[in-house]
């Protein structure tokens, strides 16, 4: 596995890590529909939480929030629209991106909820 794949996967689990020990529970991991994947699909109380994880060696090119690009954003809606139709739910859903930068001490891990809006 390419090193950047392998650190794409050690920054979900640190987020579903991060996510389980701040109350939330893990609906789904890696849900794909069309040309979307959702990282995770955790639910705190009454609110769905649409994870986007990323993951970066460095900041050196831009923090990694800044790489959720408004295609990425357009289809991961479209994901999410159907999982909730499919589920059949009703639920107050929320966009947040979890943004992990390897430094020399680990991993500086940052949650940013309500990260985007999907109007």
């Amino acid at each position: 596995m390419a090193q950047h794949n392998e650190l794409g996967k050690k920054g979900e689990q640190i987020a579903v890590d991060f996510l389980l020990k701040n109350s939330y529970d893990i609906i789904e991991r890696n849900y794909r529909f069309q040309k979307a994947e959702v990282d995770i699909i955790a639910q705190k109380g009454d609110v769905l939480a649409i994870v986007e994880v990323k993951t970066r060696s460095s900041i050196d090119f831009g923090n990694p929030q800044d790489f959720v690009k408004p295609k990425q954003i357009k289809n991961l809606v479209k994901a999410v629209d159907e999982y909730v139709n499919e589920n059949n739910l009703d639920i107050e859903v929320r966009f947040d991106i979890i943004a992990i930068v390897k430094n020399k001490k680990g991993f500086e891990i940052e949650h940013l909820e309500n990260a985007f809006y999907h109007f």
